[in-house]
């Protein structure tokens, strides 16, 4: 008896004196861990199907958002409202998962330097947005957004829509031949500050 618990004893032992043995193992608990919680979100309809009227972003509103990813602009805005009541009274309607299933990478999160945007969509005017983008304190005199005036003057580069395109394609989002085909002739002439206005407009419009 005394043996089996000196044996057991030893193998604990050497177990927590392993740095390998033990880094395996909590990578091997965490990834189990991982799997139980995110593989199921793959098979729930709430998660994997779009909510009602969602539409894959156009090319103007693809090129604004990736223009709004380049500028890191989600290091100081989330897109998730949480669903507590300090969060939609001032927000709106809380997030919910249909409503990014086209967006890759989306811009979830709960960093809130500035407002959270995700039901910005129509909350302002066009000219609201251009102006704020160019310098914000012109309309938030406390605001230390940095401004963005180059975004006024440099155009969208309308042939890289197309590979853009294709890439959300093989990942799902539904773009079709003739969508991709006519995405250059769409963006053709628009500066960069249009394409990021045409993305902010189209934030959580599909629930009210």
């Amino acid at each position: 008896m005394s043996n089996s618990n000196s044996s057991g004893a030893l193998s604990h032992e050497r177990i927590e004196t392993s740095n390998f043995v033990m880094i395996v193992l909590i990578l091997l608990v965490l990834l189990v861990g991982g799997l139980v919680e995110i593989v199921p979100l793959f098979f729930q309809k709430s998660t994997t199907e779009p909510v009602q009227g969602l539409q894959p972003y156009s090319a103007l509103q693809l090129a604004g958002r990736d223009i709004y990813i380049r500028e890191g602009c989600y290091n100081c805005h989330s897109q998730m409202i949480r669903p507590f009541r300090s969060e939609t009274l001032r927000y709106g309607h809380y997030s919910v998962a249909g409503e990014f299933v086209y967006d890759h990478p989306f811009q979830w999160g709960s960093k809130r330097t500035g407002p959270d945007l995700h039901r910005v969509g129509s909350k302002y005017s066009d000219q609201w947005h251009h102006d704020h983008l160019n310098n914000p304190r012109d309309l938030v005199p406390e605001s230390n957004m940095p401004a963005y005036p180059w975004l006024l003057r440099d155009q969208v580069d309308g042939a890289a829509m197309p590979a853009r395109m294709r890439a959300l394609r093989a990942v799902g989002v539904p773009y079709t031949d003739d969508q991709i085909a006519k995405a250059p002739e769409e963006v053709k002439g628009k500066t960069e500050v249009e394409a990021v206005i045409a993305y902010l407009q189209a934030l959580g419009t599909h629930v009210k």
